[in-house]
């Protein structure tokens, strides 16, 4: 074998470690993250049918209040790696603290507005007049832990960007485990309903966010980096954090367009669209942590100015995400037989999902492409092109999905125009990477 072909071969191996080592561990903190969820519905869900409604639309509000700040995660896994990668490790925690005190900025400008909308907020999201009641009393309370779950996005930033994936998925699985507890404890052993649910939930997260604060910490003081807030470092995060901003809201207006029009479509089509969404959420956690590892491993390249190992990683990621949409696309067409039941019983509602669920089988090859290419433009700090790829791709969308139900077509339909959404997404993003104006060296862009 020759030196020119052991080489690749060699590389290859290296990305591969490394894209494992990171991507697992990311996928599991990943994966907790939502059973916090699951875990407040099923102890709620004992305590009476408006308890739990009043639950859903609760979380739905807090959900989407804190995703929407996931640029805290994004802009700084990026902005660290790079000073990683330059070898400047103290001014990478003192960046990552600078995100961190954003995020504590950001998370008490939310509780300023939820407090006193609550009961507001939980009657145009349509509650009924029996679970308005449990859903205030939970949004009202849990609002409390949303500058700790801020920190928990921002500190999950600073150590992804340091290149440990492990240490979140640590503090994942014991925040679980303590919300769990917590919660059968306060519902049912001090007896405070739906409160204590909230209560739990707020207790896990400030648990978190100390168990990151302490790590960031000892971190700051090895390294000589000072944990004092900087106007003006976090005045940068936010700035480089709006792009990502618009391109989260217009991922999510995409999201909540599909749902809109699958309801016109009718019960059975609105039914069958949340169980493939659901199954399509679960699929994008597992290409999602693909693209962590992606913005990790590309910020350090970059910052420590190695163009060639940025292409090279970039290269072998995209094969990752192929292979890895393929295998997720075969498991979705081999084992339907077997989850569809477990979702609905409900003949119609799976005669209605399963084609559906067959275009998002087709389509996994090409999310794999588009969650990897996302990461290698999120771990490069191109945030500007990644806002404008997505308003782009919302331009796209919208006009084809909003057809759908004028021209008599069904959830398949709206599948496809799903299918497109990607498409558009993938092109786009694969445009600027093989433009390589993407590839900025330097601790900073």
């Amino acid at each position: 074998m020759t030196q020119a072909t052991a080489a690749p071969k060699t590389s290859r191996r290296r990305h591969d470690r490394e894209i494992i080592a990171l991507a697992v561990p990311a996928f599991g903190a990943l994966v907790a993250e939502p059973l916090f969820v699951m875990v407040d519905s099923a102890v709620v869900g004992h305590l009476g049918t408006p308890q739990l409604a009043g639950l859903g639309v609760a979380a739905a509000l807090l959900t989407t209040a804190v995703s929407v700040f996931i640029f805290l995660a994004y802009a700084t896994t990026a902005a660290v790696a790079r000073r990683v990668g330059a070898g400047e490790l103290g001014a990478a925690i003192r960046q990552g603290m600078d995100g961190i005190w954003l995020a504590l900025v950001l998370g008490t400008a939310v509780i300023a507005v939820a407090l006193p909308t609550a009961p507001w907020l939980v009657e145009i999201f349509g509650a009924s007049d029996t679970a308005a009641p449990y859903a205030t009393t939970y949004l009202r309370i849990s609002s409390l832990g949303i500058p700790a779950m801020l920190v928990v996005m921002a500190s999950t930033g600073v150590l992804r960007g340091l290149q440990d994936t492990r240490t979140p998925l640590y503090v994942a699985v014991a925040g679980f485990a303590a919300n769990a507890a917590l919660n059968a404890g306060l519902v049912y052993g001090a007896g405070l309903g739906i409160a204590g649910s909230a209560w739990g939930t707020v207790i896990a997260q400030c648990g978190m966010a100390a168990a990151y604060l302490v790590v960031v910490v000892r971190g700051a003081r090895r390294h000589g980096a000072s944990l004092r807030p900087d106007t003006a470092g976090i005045r940068a995060s936010a700035q480089a954090g709006v792009p990502l901003l618009v391109r989260t809201l217009s991922l999510r207006a995409v999201l909540l367009i599909a749902t809109a029009v699958a309801a016109r479509l009718g019960d059975t089509d609105i039914a069958a669209h949340q169980i493939i969404l659901s199954l399509w959420s679960l699929m994008a956690f597992a290409l999602d942590a693909i693209a962590i590892a992606g913005q990790a491993i590309i910020g350090r390249c970059l910052g420590a100015g190695d163009t060639e190992g940025a292409r090279d990683a970039c290269r072998r990621m995209v094969q990752w995400g192929i292979a890895s949409g393929v295998v997720l696309g075969a498991l979705i067409v081999l084992a339907r037989p077997l989850f569809v039941p477990l979702f609905t019983g409900d003949q119609s509602v799976q005669d209605t999902l399963l084609p559906a669920l067959l275009v998002v089988a087709l389509s996994q090859p090409i999310a794999g492409v588009v969650f990897v290419l996302d990461g290698v433009l999120m771990g490069a700090g191109d945030g500007p092109y990644l806002a404008g790829a997505m308003l782009v791709t919302l331009a796209v969308f919208a006009p084809v999905a909003l057809l759908i139900p004028a021209v008599g077509g069904g959830l398949t339909a709206l599948w496809w125009a799903m299918a497109l959404m990607m498409t558009v997404r993938m092109l786009t993003l694969w445009l600027r990477t093989r433009s390589g104006r993407w590839i900025v060296i330097g601790a900073t862009r």
